[in-house]
């Protein structure tokens, strides 16, 4: 799955630099992630960087674009041009998406 970020991004200029895809770019107000882009750092780090360094928790994931972690692995690879062995075993079905959405259910209010 793609990340998306909400209309509660207070344009602090923290999560484009940490994209290692440069999916992040400056919309017309608020920051966005271009889904065709964004791996959610599958192949680059264990974790999205964007939901890691986000101040105000605003980087959810992207409903509408719906993908497995194969389908992640698959995208970085057409982007980077790099097999990574150890990203391509660990594409067991596991969700990267969780992790995400489980740190913005946390800042949402019971």
């Amino acid at each position: 799955m793609a990340l998306l970020i909400t209309d509660q991004c207070i344009n602090c200029d923290v999560c484009e630099p940490e994209c290692p895809n440069e999916a992040i770019y400056m919309g017309t107000e608020i920051y966005e992630i271009e889904p065709g882009k964004c791996t959610e750092c599958v192949g680059h780090f264990d974790t999205p960087q964007c939901v890691e360094v986000c101040p105000v928790e605003c980087i959810l994931v992207n409903p509408e674009w719906q993908e497995s972690k194969d389908d992640l692995v698959a995208k970085y690879r057409q982007l980077t041009g790099k097999f990574d062995a150890a990203i391509a075993a660990s594409a067991d079905g596991a969700d990267l998406a969780v992790g995400a959405q489980a740190k913005a259910n946390s800042a949402s209010p019971a």
